[in-house]
């Protein structure tokens, strides 16, 4: 075991006793105490958004790739990821917000001091989060061991403090859950990602989603719940940019023309969308769409000849 004593400068710091963040003084039983490591003044910038991301520990490679996905969506935007520090989902979605620059708020079950921060596997990672300017929070005195009731007693915290909670994955009995209900019960805003019907740790998120959790099938979705203005900083070039508002407008056109029933400009725009941008994207759900449509209109030829391009 690494010497605690020579190691983590950051860690080594003294504990500071803070005021309650402001969001966090809003639910009906905040902490009488809190103590902090960091950049606290984090709490203070009105123009950040705080999002918590939790799930299983015992996650899949869908819940990894996914949570990679969304987080590295969200580089160069006003926000904070919140999360547990602990085994699984959480670990992971802090380590992909410091690989692309995001500050993050730890919220562990114990103590600050690092002869008991919980887990003991996670020091360097509580170590990184606070070199690169984020924050480790608990109610907790730093003495404090981790202990069974102080998980769930924490989770209220990480629900509290955040704008917006979104739930990975988890089992029905998940403690995940707990942050996702009390996240209800203070009237911030719940997202969860849709996951197979055959998963156990997709029971969880499609429970809450039929329960009225907003479901996150791509980053944008995410990104709308937050407020983001997204497209201004998607890509570093105004080719780029000017790009990606086209095609996203050209498939927001063709949704609402298969929404209002107007199939022939729904088929005009897909067509246009499949020609300015098949040979730099894979568009098969586009091209599956499309031969439906000529499908639906008797056109089968039409629709075989798009279809065989599937194959290719």
């Amino acid at each position: 075991m690494p010497n605690t004593n020579t190691l983590y400068i950051e860690l080594s710091r003294p504990i500071q006793n803070i005021d309650t963040p402001y969001l966090l003084r809003q639910i009906s039983d905040p902490p009488k105490k809190l103590y902090a490591l960091g950049n606290t003044s984090l709490f203070e910038d009105t123009s950040l958004k705080f999002l918590c991301i939790i799930g299983s520990r015992r996650y899949t490679s869908y819940g990894y790739d996914a949570v990679r996905h969304i987080v590295q969506s969200l580089k160069g935007q006003p926000v904070v990821i919140v999360s547990g520090l602990a085994l699984g989902i959480d670990s992971i979605a802090h380590t992909i917000a410091l690989e692309v620059g995001l500050p993050c708020v730890a919220v562990p079950g114990s103590g600050l001091s690092k002869d008991v921060l919980y887990p003991r596997t996670h020091l360097e990672l509580a170590e990184s989060i606070l070199k690169s300017g984020g924050v480790l929070l608990s109610e907790y005195e730093p003495e404090f061991r981790a202990s069974p009731w102080s998980f769930p007693m924490r989770n209220r915290i990480m629900a509290g403090l955040s704008h917006t909670v979104l739930i990975i994955e988890g089992e029905e009995d998940s403690g995940t859950l707990i942050t996702a209900r009390l996240a209800l019960d203070y009237n911030r805003d719940v997202c969860a990602l849709p996951g197979s019907i055959f998963s156990e740790t997709s029971k969880g998120p499609l429970s809450l989603i039929k329960n009225g959790a907003v479901p996150i099938c791509t980053p944008e979705d995410l990104h709308r719940v937050l407020g983001l203005k997204t497209e201004l900083i998607l890509h570093d070039s105004p080719e780029k940019t000017e790009e990606y508002i086209h095609e996203k407008s050209l498939q927001q056109l063709a949704d609402l023309f298969e929404q209002t029933g107007q199939r022939d400009q729904q088929v005009e725009t897909l067509n246009q969308l499949l020609q300015t941008y098949e040979k730099s994207k894979p568009l098969s759900s586009w091209r599956y769409k499309l031969g439906m449509l000529y499908f639906e209109k008797g056109e089968m030829q039409k629709a075989s000849e798009i279809w065989n391009d599937l194959k290719n």
